[in-house]
């Protein structure tokens, strides 16, 4: 029952999408029209924070990952040193 569920709210969940956007859409030209600007401007930062969020957390994985490698082959590369030093 569980998995029947399930699976009836994946298939809806494109329809539900594309209600509440026609709802936003609406009420964003309907306070527009009247002068009313601000409810507008909070829906352009929320989608523009939505859309940038994704690309900064992979940016921020990959420079963490590269400076982590570099680090950890700084490190290789002198105990490397080390040994050649030691073994001559």
């Amino acid at each position: 029952m569980k998995k029947f569920m399930l699976l009836v709210y994946l298939i809806s969940l494109p329809l539900l999408n594309q209600a509440q956007c026609a709802m936003c859409r609406t009420q964003v030209k309907n306070n527009v029209s009247h002068g009313e600007t601000a409810l507008a401007e909070g829906l352009n930062n929320g989608i523009m924070f939505l859309f940038f969020t994704p690309y900064v957390v992979v940016f921020l994985m990959i420079f963490l990952w590269y400076r982590y490698s570099k680090v950890n082959n700084r490190k290789i590369s002198l105990i490397e040193r080390l040994k050649k030093g030691i073994s001559k």
